[in-house]
């Protein structure tokens, strides 16, 4: 628009010198004529408007926003009219305790006070988007710096509103997706009014004060201590058991010898002993006998 504009000046240059006395009304021809082509040239450029991918635009004609909102692609518009572009990707806001890592320089986590007094330290990521649709809204309720004026104030509010109904302990562990749920069901809501869609909140990390941290991880070593002893003791109570079961097994067979076994059954399983200890290659001589059962028998191998 601002060649047009140019234009238009070097337009009434040239009717100023049109009117001039000569020598300089000989020039007004050649400047009214590049007035023209500017002018011409700036509204052509004006005319033909391109939206990049991801984006979409909103037209404001002298200072009133319009309802009607340009995709992405090529658009013939009119002239005169302004285009502001926003982004409908996925964004992403971070306030972290780590520099650099955010937004914002140096250290912007969100501190707040648990619902037993202490200082809790947390991390989030906000994703989220711009609807198209509501593009024009925000141009006229919000303006382009939304992010600072919405994403920003409306999470940490939604971290600090919540916080303070829960212990330190229970938001580092057992409760801490239960209070992730519940931020962002406040946050979706909040940004639903203002042309926003929340896709996702990330509480990257929860730091406890170094008290309750010490605290926690006694806790954790107490517990395992505990789960290494029921492991010794269970092994204990099973080696218990086998050996009962052993002790039981070797009375039970003495049992069954001491009640079923005869004279003769005694004297045979003895001899069928003798007889392996004869066929040894180690045995020489091996007397058998001499008892109220027979006569002894030797067995040699000379």
């Amino acid at each position: 628009m601002f060649i047009a504009v140019l234009g238009v000046i070097v337009l009434i240059v040239g009717i100023v010198l049109k009117r001039s006395p000569e020598p300089a009304g000989r020039f007004n021809g050649v400047v009214t004529a590049v007035g023209i082509a500017m002018v011409v040239l700036g509204l052509l450029l004006n005319i033909f408007k391109v939206i990049e991918p991801g984006k979409v635009g909103v037209q404001t004609l002298f200072g009133k926003v319009q309802d009607q909102v340009l995709e992405s692609g090529l658009h013939i518009i009119n002239p005169v009219v302004e285009i502001t572009t926003f982004d409908v990707q996925t964004q992403t806001y971070t306030m972290s305790a780590v520099n650099n890592e955010g937004q914002k320089e140096g250290d912007d986590a969100i501190r707040v006070l648990s619902s037993d007094g202490l200082e809790v330290t947390i991390d989030l990521s906000v994703l989220y988007k711009v609807k198209p649709d509501r593009a024009p809204y925000i141009m006229q309720n919000i303006g382009e710096n939304y992010v600072d004026k919405i994403v920003r104030p409306v999470s940490r509010t939604a971290i600090r509103d919540n916080a303070v109904a829960y212990a330190a302990v229970d938001l580092y562990s057992t409760k801490r997706q239960e209070f992730q749920d519940k931020i962002n069901r406040y946050i979706t809501a909040s940004f639903e009014k203002r042309g926003l869609e929340l896709q996702q909140i990330l509480v990257r990390n929860i730091t406890l004060p170094a008290s309750v941290r010490a605290s926690i991880e006694s806790k954790i070593n107490a517990e395992q201590d505990a789960q290494k002893m029921e492991f010794v003791l269970q092994k204990e109570r099973q080696e218990a058991e086998r050996k009962r079961v052993e002790a039981q097994g070797i009375a039970d067979y003495q049992r069954i010898l001491s009640t079923g076994l005869s004279d003769k059954q005694l004297q045979y399983e003895a001899i069928k002993a003798q007889k392996e200890i004869a066929l040894s290659p180690n045995a020489k001589v091996i007397i058998i006998g001499g008892g109220k059962g027979g006569n002894p028998i030797m067995i040699s191998d000379k």
